[in-house]
């Protein structure tokens, strides 16, 4: 054996300070933030607990008298009907399918107010209006558009006399239609937002280098836009996930289109039923915090490393 096959393994690498700056930023980070959360946790501390602690109890409004403490029994209640499952699915169709198409769309726009030189303002605003339109009025505009009688896509499109908001998908694609419409502009702005704090230098650098439009969006765009990235899906997630307005509007939960924020709803508001009611609220609070530390962990995204620092 000479002296060319042996193979040395390489030093371990040494493992990286943190710097003065980073350590500092964080620290102001907190502190920033410290009064906003200790309002927060004030404003929403009462209203969770309680609804913890009547989660616990078999209670009905109509029956004050005959509350009883159950203890987990309303969460197996839940878990084990089918209504919260198939809640549960439609839930995720929504979410999933508005928070993708969302993302790419989102882009392209973000990129469009991003390079647009002519009339950069008027084109952002413009971008900007469906989002500045409350989702209550959102949703009356476009059942009314989608309505059988009084409705104009189906004149337009020559459907004849098809009842969107009769049969489940249907139905549901004009929630996501909806959906898509009015929170676009929202990621689109979190996206610019990021895209600007791209460095110019780096799109030269690969310019140079012969990298074409599409290694350059996968190579330097994409990798510097993690953090904003990150925000976006996760404030559209979490706010998809907790629909209400447009099902509650367009059908009413008919047809299999009602979701969890309904169903929480229809428990606690329709039924009075605040035991189960609340029940399906901690669960949907709880599915909350779960989507929320998954995309945090899963992208593992820290500001100081994406600006460069330690």
């Amino acid at each position: 054996m000479t002296m060319t096959d042996v193979r040395v393994a390489p030093p371990a690498p040494e493992p990286e300070e943190v710097t003065d700056r980073a350590r500092h930023e964080r620290r102001l980070g907190l502190t920033l933030s410290a009064p906003a959360f200790l309002v927060m946790v004030f404003v929403t501390a009462y209203p969770l607990i309680y609804a913890v602690v009547l989660s616990l109890y078999n209670y009905r409004l109509t029956d004050p008298e005959g509350r009883e403490f159950v203890g987990l029994r309303n969460y197996a209640t839940v878990l084990t009907d089918s209504v919260w499952w198939s809640d549960f699915v439609t839930t995720l169709i929504i979410t999933v399918a508005s928070v993708a198409i969302e993302l790419v769309l989102g882009f392209a726009f973000a990129f469009v107010m991003y390079r647009i030189i002519q009339g950069r303002s008027l084109v952002r605003t413009g971008i900007l209006i469906p989002y500045g339109i409350v989702t209550v009025v959102s949703a009356y505009i476009w059942q009314f558009a989608f309505q059988l009688d009084s409705g104009f896509v189906n004149q337009w499109f020559g459907l004849g006399d098809f009842n969107f908001f009769g049969q489940r998908w249907s139905a549901l694609f004009v929630i996501i239609l909806s959906e898509i419409w009015k929170t676009t502009p929202f990621i689109s702005l979190l996206l610019l937002a990021g895209l600007v704090q791209v460095p110019e230098e780096y799109q030269e650098a690969a310019r140079v280098d012969g990298a074409t439009p599409w290694q350059r969006l996968w190579r330097v765009t994409l990798p510097n836009m993690k953090a904003a990235i990150m925000v976006a899906l996760l404030f559209r997630t979490l706010d998809a996930w907790r629909i209400f307005d447009n099902p509650f509007i367009m059908t009413r939960g008919a047809n299999n289109t009602e979701t969890l924020s309904f169903l929480a709803y229809r428990q606690n508001v329709t039924l009075v039923n605040l035991g189960t009611g609340s029940a399906v609220s901690v669960l949907l609070f709880l599915t909350v915090v779960i989507i929320a530390f998954i995309f945090v962990k899963g992208f593992r995204t820290d500001l100081s490393q994406v600006r460069g620092d330690r």
